[in-house]
C-alpha cells in the first residue's frame, strides 16, 4: 500500500536536518508509478519533493540521477537557461532510500500541445542546444560514461544486429538501417555533453519559456542526436522549429544530426522488440512487430525521411570505425 503524503513529510524530516514543514501533498501519477512522491513546503515558503522509489529499475534510475545532479555544480548550471533540481537529503526506508530534492517550477510539457512555429518548441530546441554546450571535461570528473563516436557507431552496430537475429524486422527496414550506418557522413561528429533521457515529459515550462529539465539519469558525453530524436514524433513542423532553434543556439556544423536522431527513433521500436523478446511477452513483441511493419511501409520509397547522406561513397562498417579512429587521435 502506498504511503501517505503525511508519511512522506515526516521521511522528509528526516532526511534533511533542520528541516521544518509546514504542510505536504500527494505528488505525482499516485498509485501503481515508478515512485511514491509527495510535494512538501517548509515554514520559509520554499517546495520540496520527496521521492521514494518503488522497484529496481526506479531505484537505479534514481541512484544514477543523484549522481548527475551532484554532477552539475553551480559552475555548471550557471550556464544553463533553466533550472535544475538540488539534492537536499536522504534517509533509508524499507531497503531502500527516500531522497529529498528541491521543487523546479513549471508545468509538464506536452508534446500534443507542440505546434510548429510554436515559441515553445523553439524554447526546448534552445534549452537542449545549452546542454550540449556545457564542457565534457565535468561529465568526465564525475566517472560518468564518455563515448567517442566511434564507439557510439559499435553500439548501434549492436542494437541492429541484435534485432536482425530475432528475425521479425523486416527485411526493407533492416537494408535501411544497413546503409545509414555504413554512411560514413552520418558519423562524422563531436560527442557532446548530453542528458541521454530526453523526452516531451523532461521539459518544464512557463508560458512560452523551458523552466526546467528533469530527469539526469542519462547524463553522459554522447551523441547529441539522443537527446532530439523525440521531437520527430511531434505534430507536423514541431522537429523543424525545435531543431532550427537549435543549430541557431549551438551553431552546429553537424548536419547529419536529424539523420541521426530519425535513425535512433527507429531505433527504439527495434528495442521495445528486444524488451518483449526478453519478457517473453507475446503482446509487446506483436505490438513492436506491427510497429516495424508500419514504419517500414512509412519510410520506404519516401525520399523526404531518408536517412543516408546520398553524396557520399557507401564503405564498410570496419572502414567507417577506422576512419573515426583517426579523426578522434587527430583531435
Amino acid at each position: 500500500m502506498a504511503r501517505s503524503h503525511l508519511t512522506l513529510a515526516a521521511l522528509a524530516t528526516a532526511a534533511v536536518d533542520g528541516f521544518d514543514v509546514a504542510g505536504a501533498t500527494s505528488f505525482g501519477s499516485g498509485g501503481g508509478g515508478d515512485f511514491e512522491s509527495a510535494l512538501v513546503t517548509g515554514r520559509d515558503g520554499r517546495h520540496w519533493i520527496i521521492r521514494i522509489p518503488t522497484s529496481e529499475r526506479a531505484e537505479s534510475e534514481q541512484s544514477a540521477d543523484l549522481v548527475a545532479l551532484r554532477a552539475l555544480s553551480a559552475g555548471v548550471r550557471a550556464r544553463l537557461p533553466f533550472a535544475v533540481s538540488t539534492f537536499a537529503g536522504q534517509t533509508p526506508i524499507s531497503g531502500t532510500r527516500a531522497i529529498v530534492y528541491e521543487f523546479v517550477y513549471g508545468s509538464k510539457v506536452q508534446t500534443s500541445a507542440l505546434a510548429a512555429g510554436d515559441e515553445l518548441a523553439g524554447s526546448i530546441g534552445r534549452a537542449t542546444a545549452a546542454i550540449h554546450l556545457l564542457p565534457t571535461s565535468f561529465v568526465a570528473d564525475a566517472g560518468l560514461p564518455v563515448l567517442t563516436a566511434a564507439e557510439i557507431l559499435r553500439t548501434t552496430v549492436t542494437l541492429m544486429d541484435r534485432a536482425s537475429a530475432t528475425d521479425l524486422v523486416p527485411t526493407a527496414l533492416l537494408g535501411r538501417w544497413e546503409r545509414a550506418i555504413e554512411d560514413p557522413a552520418l558519423w562524422q561528429f563531436a560527442p557532446t555533453v548530453i542528458n541521454g533521457s530526453l523526452g516531451a515529459d523532461s521539459f518544464l515550462a512557463a508560458g512560452d519559456e523551458v523552466t526546467g529539465v528533469l530527469g539526469w539519469h542519462g547524463l553522459s558525453v554522447g551523441d547529441p542526436a539522443r537527446d532530439l530524436y523525440w521531437l520527430l514524433a511531434g505534430a507536423d513542423g514541431v522537429s523543424d522549429t525545435a531543431f532550427d532553434a537549435y543549430t541557431l543556439a549551438r551553431g552546429s556544423k553537424d548536419r547529419q544530426i536529424t539523420q541521426r536522431a530519425m535513425l535512433y527513433s527507429e531505433f527504439e521500436i527495434a528495442k521495445w522488440l528486444l524488451h518483449g523478446m526478453q519478457e517473453r511477452d507475446t503482446a509487446i513483441v506483436d505490438d513492436a512487430v506491427e510497429m516495424l511493419q508500419r514504419l517500414a511501409d512509412d519510410v520506404i520509397d519516401n525520399l523526404e525521411q531518408s536517412l543516408g547522406h546520398n553524396t557520399m561513397p557507401v564503405m564498410a562498417i570496419s572502414e567507417v570505425e577506422a576512419m573515426l579512429d583517426r579523426n578522434e587521435r587527430a583531435f
